[in-house]
């Protein structure tokens, strides 16, 4: 490979070239990334030097939460003009990045009763079922609860943001959207169902899935689609499974913080699989 001339490795001989050290403002770094409002967003409530753990890896989560619900926002739009390959480069890099998110719960994956105990009483009735962004990830993943708008009344745009997720298509409404289009017996009631609701399986969709499984190579497109709804849910089924790992580690069955049932809510939450007719359709195949 051949390096331009004057690069510090070229034949030519070595070149030290300075970086530009001198900005009249802020880096061009700093104004992209905005580095100092995120690391000055960290504020403590307790003495204890494991909240600081506590917290970031908290707001890590809250970012990743953003980006994967960017991604199948993306991948939801995709689909519904017929873009399957835009939709699957989604997909894809949302398995990335739920992967990186599971992995956030390695700081706090092996907290003691008493570590955790030591900066608890900091949340005061905080809980993470609070979060807005991991409400509007479930409702994507067709999880809907008008419920759970209820604790968001008292900030306007983020109750409207989630009225709206509500409201519109999950990704799998998409999904079976698409497959409709495509000549496959969808059933109308499916298709046509309050979207404000949670997804309930179908045996009618569970047949068509089977169907795009027996005839792979006829429905090689789809089955690569399939392919990455189910990683999407394995990694989300993870996901609460972590959680309800690391919070059983560290409080036990106690009560949750803000009054919810903790680990026993957690068990409920790790039985459920999305996208469920993925999973019972291959006993069909």
């Amino acid at each position: 490979m051949s390096l331009p001339p004057g690069s510090p490795d070229s034949a030519a001989g070595s070149v030290a070239v300075d970086p530009n050290l001198d900005f009249a403002g802020t880096t061009p770094y700093e104004d992209y990334v905005q580095a100092d409002v995120l690391t000055h967003l960290q504020h403590l409530r307790s003495d204890d030097p494991g909240e600081m753990v506590f917290l970031v890896t908290t707001q890590v989560m809250e970012l990743w939460f953003t980006v994967i619900v960017h991604e199948w926002e993306t991948a939801s739009r995709a689909l519904r003009e017929d873009r399957v390959p835009v939709a699957m480069d989604a997909l894809k890099r949302s398995v990335r990045e739920l992967e990186a998110l599971n992995h956030s719960w390695r700081p706090l994956a092996q907290l003691t009763p008493g570590q955790f105990n030591a900066y608890r009483a900091a949340l005061g009735e905080g809980s993470g079922f609070q979060s807005a962004m991991y409400r509007r990830m479930e409702f994507l993943l067709g999880e809907k609860s008008a419920s759970m708008l209820v604790p968001h009344r008292g900030a306007p745009r983020v109750h409207a943001e989630l009225e709206k997720a509500l409201q519109e298509p999950s990704l799998y409404d998409e999904v079976l959207g698409l497959l409709s289009r495509r000549g496959l017996p969808v059933p109308q009631a499916v298709l046509g169902r309050d979207l404000s609701q949670r997804y309930e399986p179908s045996s009618e969709v569970e047949a068509v899935w089977a169907g795009i499984y027996a005839d792979a190579d006829q429905n090689t497109e789809l089955v690569r689609l399939g392919e990455a709804l189910s990683d999407v849910a394995e990694l989300v089924w993870r996901w609460r499974n972590d959680h309800l790992v690391a919070t059983r580690r560290a409080m036990g069955a106690k009560t949750g913080t803000g009054g919810s049932a903790g680990v026993a809510w957690l068990e409920k939450r790790a039985q459920k699989n999305v996208f469920p007719e993925l999973w019972t359709a291959r006993s069909h195949v």
